[in-house]
């Protein structure tokens, strides 16, 4: 190949990566305060837009998996979660959970159903809790819509100075009879505020003292 059909390729590269970089599935930042960024892209096969949240802290990886596993206190910090219970305990790094989300009137709430696996990589020691939806798991709760699409995870990144990188990425179709485009349009609110509270949460005595067994710091 000569030069010159070299430095085509390169050009039709360059702009074929840079086309791929601007698709729609891409990030997008939508909100950066309080060291929070927020961003949201289009997820195929759904009309709803999936969510990231990213900050960074100065604090061990126990107290992070701490926090995420006291599920009583899921209403005090977790935007708009009404009741959070868990329905079994598998094993200690994995458990069915239930929540219901407070919607404001005339909407109706709604709840969901979800099983959460919690692993470590043990050489990079980065966490990762998954929640993946079991609508079926229990009847239907009168009052409630049940949401049958919902996949949510936090990533926990160690970093070299002794901050952690938190990344909370979240994907959910209410259901019922809220258009998707009123959805995504008051997206960045929640993924922000549970985000901001989780920050203020996680310094407090009991989660900066607690050793979880399963983690490694």
């Amino acid at each position: 190949m000569n030069s010159k059909h070299k430095i085509s390729l390169f050009i039709f590269l360059a702009v074929f990566l840079s086309a791929f970089s601007l698709s729609d599935d891409a990030w997008h930042l939508k909100k950066f305060e309080n060291g929070i960024s927020v961003y949201t892209r289009n997820s195929p096969g759904s009309d709803f837009k999936e969510l990231k949240s990213v900050c960074s802290l100065k604090t061990s990886l126990s107290s992070i998996v701490a926090l995420l596993n006291d599920w009583d206190t899921y209403p005090q910090w977790v935007y708009k979660c009404g009741k959070s219970t868990t329905l079994k305990k598998i094993s200690e790094g994995e458990l069915i959970h239930y929540q219901t989300v407070v919607a404001p009137w005339p909407v109706d709430s709604r709840d969901f159903v979800v099983n959460v696996r919690l692993s470590q990589d043990p050489v990079s020691k980065v966490v990762k809790i998954v929640s993946t939806c079991k609508p079926d798991y229990i009847p239907k709760v009168d009052g409630y819509v049940r949401i049958t699409e919902f996949s949510a995870s936090w990533t926990l990144v160690p970093q070299k100075d002794g901050m952690v990188e938190v990344t909370y990425q979240l994907l959910v179709n209410p259901g019922g009879y809220v258009p998707a485009w009123l959805v995504n349009l008051a997206v960045v609110d929640g993924p922000y505020e549970t985000t901001l509270n989780f920050k203020q949460w996680v310094m407090k005595d009991k989660y900066q003292k607690a050793l979880v067994p399963l983690i490694k710091n």
